[in-house]
């Protein structure tokens, strides 16, 4: 039995996502064997982000600054704008390194179940931003969820008055699936969204 702190340690880590009880108890075991090279350091990191967190006012990411790094960069294209749901999902595409223009996060998505209306979303901001010009294409890079094209949906309608591209990241087949393993609503998308051989 360990003490009240170390399992105090455990239950915080264990509600982190992808970490259950046994993978917590794994990593504090981790942490508390190698003490000065493991939580010395993950305490330091923690403390200093924890001090310093932000949330950009331009685009909605998380970082240590305001405007995050990503809004900072001047290499980067204004011209181009990613709509993403979550700051998770902007990390992944920017961690891609494809996409040479600027985000914006809409902090969730639509979903009569879980009552997440237009107004809990960032879509006025973004209507905004895109009203104030400079802005050539909006993607919407939102899940292949019901929730997640319903929101597309929407905020094209919101977007259709301005003069820009409006897209949509393709959906459909994964590289490398095989269509044995997928299931309905993919094959549909892939079939609707089928192109001409080359």
């Amino acid at each position: 039995m360990a003490s009240q702190e170390i399992e105090a340690l455990t239950g915080a880590l264990a509600r982190l996502p992808g970490l259950g009880p046994r993978s917590a108890r794994r990593a504090v075991l981790h942490l508390v064997k190698k003490r000065e090279g493991a939580l010395v350091p993950l305490l330091a990191a923690l403390q200093a982000v924890e001090a310093r967190l932000a949330t950009c006012s331009t685009c909605g990411n998380v970082d240590t600054t305001d405007p995050c790094a990503i809004c900072a960069d001047q290499r980067r294209d204004a011209r181009a704008l990613c709509v993403v749901e979550e700051v998770a999902d902007l990390w992944a595409l920017d961690r891609s390194r494809l996409f040479p223009g600027r985000f914006h996060v809409l902090g969730g998505r639509l979903s009569a179940l879980e009552g997440v209306r237009p107004e809990d979303l960032s879509i006025d901001q973004l209507v905004r931003r895109v009203e104030a010009g400079g802005v050539d294409e909006v993607v919407l890079a939102m899940n292949a969820t019901l929730e997640g094209q319903t929101t597309a949906h929407y905020i094209a309608e919101r977007l259709e008055r301005f003069p820009i591209r409006l897209t949509q990241l393709a959906h459909g087949l994964p590289v490398g699936g095989e269509l044995d393993y997928l299931d309905e609503g993919t094959l549909a998308q892939a079939l609707r969204a089928r192109r001409p051989v080359a």
